[in-house]
């Protein structure tokens, strides 16, 4: 690998935000990759491949020198459906303090940093939409919506309340489901997440929007 920064994420429609935004806010995505378990070696893409490969190729990585700096974004999901964000701090946690990594103090709504007692560079994690409730990207992105979006969103919300008889798809998706219509409804319709990292789709002043600014940027600075 020519890149020693890695942004583990869960998967192909991560990684297309991900890589969208980081353009959209200036942050140059080649000296920091975006990569999903597949990408890594891993057989699938999930939030579960994710935290595997962190534990058995990243870790390793960051401990021989490989790789100099790590952040991981993964959804929390839902407590009822086994997920929630207590639990996947938990999973995460469960992974980096064997390896020496421990949560530094005041670090949380704003982004996950996991300092090492050996001086290795802060290790980064952001669990969506918001390090503290349950949910996933697509949540996080309904929280920083343009303004100029808000009546159209509420339009998709009440349409899908309107879908007769049970909606086909489960209930811990729905956002996924609302972002997606939102998606359809666009100048260029598409389902991507990628095409949500629009200057006019997105409130570039809404707080948790520069809060994921502001921790990349921390993760991964320039200099």
């Amino acid at each position: 690998m020519s890149s020693k920064n890695v942004l583990l994420v869960e998967g192909e429609s991560d990684r297309g935000f991900f890589e969208g935004v980081c353009k959209l806010w200036v942050v140059d995505v080649q000296p920091v990759p975006v990569l999903t378990p597949r990408d890594s070696g891993h057989r699938r893409d999930s939030k579960q491949a994710a935290f595997d490969v962190l534990e058995k190729t990243y870790l390793p990585q960051l401990a021989d020198g490989q790789i100099e700096r790590l952040a991981i974004v993964v959804d929390s999901d839902q407590h009822d459906n086994g997920g929630g964000f207590a639990r996947t701090l938990d999973q995460l946690t469960q992974r980096l303090t064997p390896a020496g990594y421990q949560q530094r103090a005041g670090s949380g709504a704003g982004g996950l940093l996991f300092g090492h007692s050996d001086g290795l560079k802060d290790l980064g994690a952001w669990l969506m939409p918001n390090n503290a409730d349950d949910g996933m990207l697509e949540d996080w992105i309904q929280l920083n919506l343009h303004p100029g979006e808000a009546v159209l969103m509420r339009h998709v919300k009440d349409s899908i309340d309107q879908i007769p008889g049970v909606p086909k798809f489960k209930k811990l998706w729905r956002s996924k489901a609302e972002v997606a219509t939102w998606l359809a409804w666009q100048a260029e319709p598409d389902h991507g997440l990628w095409q949500a990292a629009k200057p006019d789709l997105l409130d570039d002043t809404a707080p948790q929007l520069q809060a994921l600014k502001t921790w990349l940027m921390q993760v991964f600075p320039s200099n």
